[in-house]
């Protein structure tokens, strides 16, 4: 889908600018130019296709459906499934995570969608196939979608909207009373759509920085932090390497498919593959980069709640595929 923007940002930095192939600078920079193209153009989609859908939509209509009708968890089990199909690293379903919020889509329902989305998807799901067999792959999807469903179910749970930064607040509000206009003057499509440009306008010059600055450490940790550098915390021999690999996968940052080649030389050097697929889970759906982006939308006791139970939830997934694989 965005191979056009990667051709742009490879002919900038080894055309244009000249820099040697595979340099840590190069590398570095060529995934800042990329990831910050593509997260960019994502924010102007989904939060203006979202004001579109809002302004026909009202956010109290979504929210009384969901509040009215028992769904038994399946929402969250959508939200998953709904992650499966997108294939997005963790900072690129931020965007989303934020056009769902303004939606009125529950809290926990919009975080079992931001934690699937990285962690499967169909081009990971085919790697996975090659690499490891279907077997393997059946578990490692059916866990990614529980570990998305049971998290957000846990998060709703816990009540934590009242965690949420007033920047997202006062996009609520904005999103309500736009709504109430239209609603009340019966605009026609035309009309509303410079209304809800201006919307796409304010949002984005609220999160930019934090996009630019989420991404420059991704990219600073694309290019300089070797491979292999973790790789000794993992041994089969170490009852807590489940979660010390979990726990120092974070640093980094990766998709789905630019981690499972790590992921098979570190089976091949004999790491257990349970530990191997927790360190995956935790480069790919958990990262320094995605609680920049997150700082915006979230306060600092949110992202530590969420990446908590994410971690925890990983952990047990670890631990679950050593025993059973």
């Amino acid at each position: 889908m965005f191979d056009w923007i990667q051709h742009i940002a490879d002919w900038l930095v080894y055309d244009v600018l000249n820099m040697e192939a595979k340099s840590h600078l190069a590398e570095a920079l060529n995934f800042f130019i990329y990831d910050s193209a593509k997260i960019l153009i994502l924010l102007v989609i989904v939060i203006f296709f979202m004001g579109i859908v809002n302004s026909y939509f009202p956010i109290d209509k979504v929210k009384n459906y969901l509040s009215r009708n028992k769904l038994y968890g399946l929402e969250y089990l959508m939200a998953s499934v709904f992650g499966v199909v997108t294939p997005f690293c963790s900072c690129s379903s931020v965007p989303l995570f934020i056009g769902f919020v303004r939606g009125g889509i529950p809290l926990g329902v919009t975080f079992a969608f931001l934690i699937t989305s990285p962690l499967v998807n169909e081009v990971a799901i085919g790697l996975f196939v090659g690499l490891f067999g279907m077997k393997t792959t059946i578990l490692y999807v059916v866990s990614g979608v529980l570990l998305g469903t049971i998290s957000g179910f846990i998060l709703q749970k816990l009540n934590l909207e009242h965690l949420l930064t007033p920047w997202v607040k006062e996009v609520l509000a904005s999103a309500q009373r736009e709504q109430d206009k239209f609603q009340e003057e019966k605009q026609a499509f035309t009309k509303r759509l410079p209304v809800i440009w201006r919307e796409v306008v304010k949002i984005l010059k609220g999160i930019v920085p934090y996009v630019i600055a989420g991404i420059a450490i991704g990219g600073l940790m694309h290019g300089y932090i070797p491979e292999g550098f973790f790789e000794h915390y993992m041994s089969k021999e170490n009852l807590f390497a489940v979660p010390i690999a979990t726990i120092v996968a974070i640093p980094m940052y990766s998709n789905a498919s630019g981690i499972l080649p790590v992921v098979q030389v570190l089976v091949g050097k004999g790491i257990p593959l349970g530990t191997a697929i927790a360190f995956m889970m935790g480069v790919v759906g958990l990262s320094l980069p995605e609680a920049m982006l997150l700082k915006k939308v979230m306060s600092i006791k949110l992202i530590g709640i969420f990446f908590g139970i994410v971690t925890l939830c990983i952990i047990i997934s670890g631990y679950l595929f050593n025993l059973i694989l």
